[in-house]
């Protein structure tokens, strides 16, 4: 493959195998994805990533976009295609007297929180540091303060955008407002973001980490209903249906434990007081109660392996949570790790038609994952997450299109309603009539 002097990509930074950091681009997070691109495009402004699309259509080439590399299924690397490697793009500019930030399209969520929290400013973010601030925000985006100032993607407030035919373009809600609306949780469907316009808000630097664990039972058993774990997890659900904006409610269960308690961003002294409510679930055989900084809480969940683990997940979101699908939760493989996260307060107040983002109604979202990493585990793996999952999908009421894995089209129709599938599928059509960008939860233009 020649790129020629008189190309218009000539200046591109562009990888083949074998060159020095060509595996470094390649590898994600997952170790389950061993693909290999043609080329790698490390992209350091817009018009490099229109460079490299006009590359990729040049050589026929499938499109893919690494940003975090936090995809389970590797979506950013096609095995034979060329990958836009927006790594290099991880700049953050703060301005503290608009409470704005400006973050382009590589950079993580650490950065952002790095260029924040220094003004005691913060917005909405995920759980782990190393994740990318562009796959998370673009499919909605759950974090701590998302109950208080709503997901990532309401506190957006333009859009820089690389479109598939490589126009360079500008998203807000009075500038092309159906291209914001379908970046608001769309998905990376519709173009390359290069740089995201952020509100912030003044949170202070301070947290409050709850947790209590109660043990479940019988290994590998259900815990009968009375027993410690269960009524708990009962008063755990119904307590988090009045918790105050600055707690998340969460609730994990893994080696026989089940452990309930909350989040708090803001004053600890303010959360001491609401952490006395968790008195009424009992007598817990661990109580962890931690004061720690904003930036350490957003990344104590960071994993220490890096990329060597194999990984895989499912997801649900509820609208309701009764007794039996606590049971369930229970009841999972001791394998894996399942997890609930209260939504509500701000996310729920955003009018539904307002976002592509479509599950406003959830008041939890779960998540089962597990790591390891030997591949003869593979299969054994992954079948204990889906088993464990199986059992809470008879009370789910849809799915967070960022934690879809291997569902394809079926785990899109869970995601969005039709109507908003109907109103995606026309955006798709008037940006990306060719469906360039499909390495993702792919929702296909609508016909001509």
């Amino acid at each position: 493959m020649d790129i020629t002097e008189d190309s218009p990509t000539t200046g591109l930074d562009v990888r083949r195998p074998g060159d020095a950091g060509f595996d470094a681009a390649r590898t994600i997070w997952n170790a389950m994805v061993d693909r290999s691109p043609a080329l790698v495009v490390r992209c350091r402004s817009a018009a490099d990533v229109a460079g490299a699309l006009a590359l990729a259509r040049r050589e026929g080439l499938e499109v893919g976009v690494r940003c975090g590399g936090h995809s389970v299924v590797g979506h950013g690397v096609p095995d034979g295609g060329l990958m836009i490697d927006l790594t290099p793009m991880g700049e953050v500019r703060v301005d503290r007297e608009r409470r704005r930030a400006w973050v382009q399209g590589g950079a993580l969520l650490g950065a952002l929180d790095a260029a924040t929290q220094p003004h005691g400013l913060a917005t909405t973010a995920g759980n782990v540091s190393h994740t990318g601030v562009g796959g998370l925000t673009l499919g909605g985006g759950m974090g701590w303060l998302a109950r208080r100032y709503g997901l990532a993607c309401d506190n957006v407030v333009a859009y820089e955008v690389v479109t598939a035919d490589g126009e360079v373009l500008r998203a807000t809600a009075d500038e092309r407002p159906e291209l914001f609306w379908a970046l608001r949780g769309g998905g990376g469907n519709f173009g390359v973001v290069t740089e995201f316009e952020f509100r912030l808000h003044d949170t202070g630097t301070r947290a409050l980490s709850v947790e209590l664990d109660f043990p479940i039972g019988p290994a590998g058993g259900l815990s009968s209903p009375g027993s410690s774990a269960s009524s708990a997890a009962y008063r755990w659900r119904d307590l988090s249906a009045y918790a105050p904006r600055e707690a998340t409610y969460t609730a994990g269960v893994h080696d026989g434990v089940a452990t309930l308690g909350f989040v708090w961003v803001g004053d600890p002294d303010d959360g001491h007081a609401h952490a006395r409510e968790l008195d009424a679930l009992g007598t817990p055989s661990a109580r962890r109660v931690d004061e720690l900084s904003y930036v350490d809480l957003q990344t104590r969940e960071d994993s220490v392996e890096g990329h060597a683990v194999r990984r895989y997940w499912k997801g649900h979101y509820f609208r309701d949570l009764p007794d039996a699908a606590l049971d369930a939760l229970l009841a999972h493989d001791p394998e894996v790790r399942a997890g609930l996260q209260a939504y509500g307060g701000a996310i729920a107040e955003v009018p539904d038609d307002e976002s592509a983002f479509s599950q406003r109604d959830a008041r939890f979202e779960y998540v089962v994952a597990t790591g390891w990493t030997d591949p003869a585990e593979d299969e054994r793996r992954m079948a204990a997450a889906r088993s464990s999952a199986a059992l809470l999908e008879p009370f789910a009421s849809g799915v967070y299109v960022n934690v879809l894995g291997d569902e394809g089209a079926g785990g899109v129709r869970r995601a969005y309603p039709p109507a908003k599938l109907a109103r995606l599928a026309a955006v798709k059509r008037t940006y990306d009539p060719d469906n360039v960008f499909h390495l993702n939860q792919n929702i296909p233009p609508a016909p001509a």
